[in-house]
Formats: C-alpha cells, structure tokens, sequence
C-alpha cells in the first residue's frame, strides 16, 4: 500500500467500539486482535532486533537509553519491563537495580519471550531478572508490587489500551512511574510526509527481504498510524489515574515518551 492508498482514518477518531477494533487499518471483533498481533510477533521475533536496527537506523537504542535515563531508576528497584520482548530495556535495568533489585521481562508472546531470554541469558544477565508471559490488560501481579513499569512499542498492540493502563496503575507503588515508549505523530508535516513513504514504501520491502514477511511489517506500520497522538494518550493515562503527565518528542515526534505518576 503506497501513502496515498491510506485510508483516512483519523488518529482522533479511533474506530472502535463495543465489539470491535483496529488491526492496523482492518476493522476487527476484539477477540480476534490477540490472535492476530500473535501470529505478526511470532513470525517476526527470530529477526526482531535485526530489524529494529534497520528499521531506525540504530536510532532505536538512543530513544531506549533516553527512556532508562528518563525512568529515575535506582539501585533496589523492582522494574517491570512490560511488552519488553527481545530485552533491550531489560538488560540496562538489570545492570542498574543490582543485586537487591529485580526485573522482570514480561511480554504476551512466548516467541517473544524465548527470544528475550536466550538473548538475556547469553549475556551473563540471569541473577535478578524473571520472565513471565502476561496480558497488559490483566497483569498477574498484586497491586503496588513495582517502582517502575516501561513499555516500549508495545502499547499499539495492545486490544483495550485503557484497560492495560487502569492494570499498570494498579501494579505500581504509590510514587512509581509508568514510562511509555511509542511511536506517535511527527510534529512537523515534512517529517510526516517523509515518514509515511518511507512506513508503506520502504518498511514492508525491507520486512520481506530480511525477514520473509512483508505483511506484518505493513501492519506494523498501520498500527503506528492507529495509536493514539501524543496528547490524546496523555489524557488516557490521566483517565487512568495517573498524575503529573507528561511527554518528551524524540525525532521529531516520530517517537514519543510519556511519563506519569502514581500518588
């Protein structure tokens, strides 16, 4: 599909409902997004990384140190790096919380999940990381278990997006921080026009040479046009209960982080 084959779906105007929801530009029932956004992981998780480095020219990892810089994390801290997949963020925090600390790597995806670890384990990271496979809508922890939660390129993906957040807040401490790392809106229209030939042009070509599968990288980049704008998911986590909100644009609001709190 070329940019000017894009539906006019507004960002704004989200298309779900009672029953149904988005998956990429395709209207959905609900139950059936899980199975879907499965199948697109468990297809592209082996090639995952390799990607990620093509995809953003490396850039991935500046917007992932600034995330760890962001998240205020100290030695001691229980993390849960949520949707964490192959790691990335993992890794750092497993450094940073020492000894005393724990991290734990969640993601709904067992190829994920397998991939994360292997990759964890084949860097010597083993003492205070777990990995559990959960649902962001219905975390199987108790309430007020963790300092921090990130998720990172995640939340897209994710079928009841208020849902996740009510489930996050509620696995917070009080004075934890949630840190959401996505994709969002270009703040500039240059940047957008560029960004969007180069998401239907570039991305599923690329997806298909390296990793044998076009399609899910066309839904990948369908559903960054489907996420929520930078202030329309900052009014979610509010609605969520979360509080001193706030994002950073990082390249030019290709990627967004946003930050709140829970008091």
């Amino acid at each position: 599909m070329s940019s000017s084959e894009q539906p006019t779906v507004s960002q704004q105007d989200p298309i779900d409902s009672e029953n149904t929801t988005h998956f990429g530009y395709q209207t959905v029932e609900k139950n059936e997004k899980e199975s879907k956004v499965a199948s697109v992981f468990h297809s592209v998780a082996q090639q995952y990384d390799v990607m990620n480095d093509l995809m953003s020219f490396g850039i991935h990892r500046l917007w992932k140190r600034f995330t760890i810089d962001a998240s205020g994390v100290r030695p001691g801290n229980k993390v849960l790096d949520l949707a964490g997949g192959t790691g990335d963020l993992t890794a750092k925090f497993s450094k940073l919380v020492g000894r005393e600390g724990k991290v734990i790597l969640a993601d709904i995806n067992s190829s994920m999940l397998n991939v994360g670890r292997d990759k964890l384990r084949d860097k010597g990271l083993v003492q205070n990381i777990e990995y559990v496979q959960a649902n962001a809508q219905y975390l199987p922890f108790e309430d007020n278990t963790f300092d921090i939660i990130t998720i990172a390129f995640g939340l897209r993906n994710v079928t009841d997006k208020e849902m996740a957040l009510r489930s996050m807040y509620r696995v917070l401490k009080p004075g934890g921080r949630l840190l959401v790392l996505e994709f969002s809106k270009p703040e500039h229209e240059i940047i957008n026009k560029i960004y969007d030939f180069y998401s239907f042009n570039i991305l599923p070509k690329m997806g298909d040479l390296v990793a044998k599968d076009g399609d899910s990288y066309q839904y990948l980049a369908e559903s960054i046009r489907m996420h929520p704008d930078q202030e329309t998911l900052k009014g979610m986590m509010n609605d969520a209960g979360f509080e001193q909100t706030s994002y950073k644009n990082l390249t030019d609001g290709v990627v967004a982080l946003h930050k709140g709190y829970k008091f």
